[in-house]
């Protein structure tokens, strides 16, 4: 029996971070406890009724030693590994749905906009009750999530619970490739822009200092709105380089540990930040981890008024440990704090201004803009053989390329003022801006 031990001692110290026990009692009672989960495994193997698998054996063992320490830390095998890799990098297979465990039940946090989860009217907050028909109670959040995923037009049934309905209702939902592309930007009116975050990847900081140059282009800024609705969050370097964006000095973030390590400040640096036109940032309760960062860091610097609804409360940092065969351990190993000093696990940001959204959908946000598809936006549609041909080059066609521009530019305007129409809290937000510009003239 004391080989296996030997083995065991081996495999779990190396699996671990290393362990801080003081000498003696401490360390003496780590190995009573490795030693009774050698003998239990010992005693799986000779006596359960059917053959086991011990690595499987084994990884459940872990899975229930992570799961034990929060809704957040987890075991990754390999495939689960390349499978956050895909994520965070831009795009993934599944149904489009950011999810957590919240009190023991798996809990959406988020749709992801345009996805399937999106479409179908996935909320955040929604308590997903079954996948397939198989009870998510005892689910790791990485087994849900293998679940979600799949082939692309392949097919999943999660079972949903409401707090306002009376009995649970099932989704089927097609499973398609997911791009992530984090940001989108328009101009509402002249002068005063809007832009969304869906989530935070590698790119996000890139893509929004682009649209801040061309948003610039077309007007001098005088108001900016931007969008953390239904984001769940992504990487923490990101968000804090976002909100780096628009803050030219103090704190924005800080994180702490057990580890020294884990002990960061975050500051804002002053090169090449936009802090010149008023901000209001809008939230939700999808609003979560990277984007509470991002709401805390402008909301405690009077940089932006918070506008929404109180945020999801994800104030935790998980470190990504690699390990050697492939697989890794994704571990909390810090609280970050605002710069005020608080804390928003399990509590959230609060918003400057609480404003729930109001619409004729029961969707806890807009995640688009209100698109009508007409039979030319489809791909490989038929010409229509009465129409005008095109006119040859010459003359007509600079006449041409500014009718077309002109209904463009009507279009995009139809589609603005129906999204104010639809989305109350845009609206105000716009509302609030304008506001702040007739004061500053006065």
């Amino acid at each position: 029996m004391k080989h296996p031990i030997v083995l065991l001692i081996t495999f779990l110290c190396f699996l671990t971070t290393p362990v801080r026990a003081d000498e003696g009692k401490q360390e003496r009672d780590l190995y009573r406890d490795l030693e009774t989960f050698a003998n239990v495994l010992t005693l799986i193997q000779q006596y359960y009724v059917e053959e086991v698998d011990s690595g499987k054996v084994i990884t459940g063992a872990i899975n229930g030693m992570l799961g034990s320490l929060d809704p957040h830390s987890a075991y990754m095998t390999a495939e689960d590994f390349k499978d956050l890799e895909e994520e965070t990098s831009g795009s993934f297979t599944g149904i489009g749905i950011e999810i957590s465990i919240r009190d023991g039940i798996l809990t959406a946090v988020a749709p992801i906009e345009g996805t399937p989860a999106d479409r179908q009217g996935i909320r955040s907050g929604d308590q997903i009750v079954r996948i397939d028909g198989e009870l998510t109670k005892t689910m790791t959040l990485l087994e849900a999530v293998k679940k979600l995923r799949g082939e692309k037009g392949t097919s999943v049934t999660i079972t949903i619970h409401r707090q306002e309905w009376r009995e649970p209702r099932d989704y089927t939902l097609i499973r398609e490739a997911i791009p992530l592309f984090s940001v989108k930007s328009m101009e509402l009116d002249t002068g005063f822009a809007y832009i969304r975050i869906s989530n935070f990847q590698a790119s996000t900081t890139k893509d929004v200092r682009s649209a801040l140059k061309d948003l610039k282009k077309k007007s001098a800024l005088r108001g900016l709105i931007l969008d953390l609705r239904n984001n769940p969050g992504g990487l923490l370097d990101q968000a804090v380089k976002i909100a780096d964006i628009f803050l030219d000095k103090g704190v924005i973030v800080s994180t702490k540990g057990r580890n020294k390590e884990e002990q960061m400040v975050f500051e804002a640096h002053p090169d090449d930040s936009h802090s010149d036109f008023p901000m209001v940032v809008l939230v939700n309760g999808g609003s979560a981890s990277g984007s509470e960062i991002v709401a805390g860091a402008l909301q405690d610097h009077k940089r932006a008024i918070i506008l929404g609804t109180t945020t999801f409360g994800k104030g935790s940092v998980q470190t990504i440990l690699p390990l050697p065969d492939g697989a890794g351990l994704r571990l909390t190993t810090a609280k970050y704090y605002t710069p005020s000093g608080d804390s928003i696990q399990a509590t959230g940001i609060k918003p400057d201004m609480v404003v729930p959204l109001t619409t004729n959908e029961t969707k806890d946000a807009p995640l688009s803009s209100p698109v009508t598809t007409r039979e030319k936006d489809l791909p490989r549609h038929l010409e229509n053989e009465a129409a005008q041909p095109s006119p040859p080059p010459g003359k007509n066609e600079e006449a041409v390329e500014d009718q077309e521009e002109s209904f463009k530019k009507i279009n995009d305007i139809k589609q603005i003022a129906q999204r104010l129409e639809q989305d109350n809290q845009l609206r105000t937000a716009l509302i609030i801006l304008k506001s702040l510009n007739l004061t500053d003239q006065r």
